[in-house]
């Protein structure tokens, strides 16, 4: 073999190492921007998450509130209802008391 001839294969060699290390390279560097990228569209998701989540909360607060109060005006048109219902049977009572003492 030639002296040329095993410069080639030498020089072919390097070239081969070169550009597997070169490919080596910009397969770790794909993958370090791959998991950058998804840590970053799980904080962009997480974010997302977290705001519908104080959103939904705001929300059901609000609908709470609502309730309450409606639930609060009904149970006072009820007390006023069985008050003045009590009301008007009281003297009705007195009167049957008064009757059964008396005997008028």
């Amino acid at each position: 073999m030639s002296f040329e001839a095993i410069k080639g294969i030498s020089d072919a060699e390097a070239l081969a190492k070169a550009r597997v290390a070169e490919a080596e390279a910009q397969a770790r560097q794909m993958l370090t921007d791959a998991e950058a990228a998804g840590k970053a569209a799980l904080e962009a998701a997480s974010t997302r998450a977290e705001n519908e989540l104080k959103e939904l909360r705001r929300k059901a607060g609000e609908q709470t509130a609502e309730k309450t109060a409606a639930l609060d005006a009904e149970i006072v048109s009820e007390a006023d209802a069985l008050r003045r219902a009590a009301e008007g049977k009281l003297e009705k009572a007195a009167a049957l008391v008064v009757e059964r003492i008396t005997g008028f």
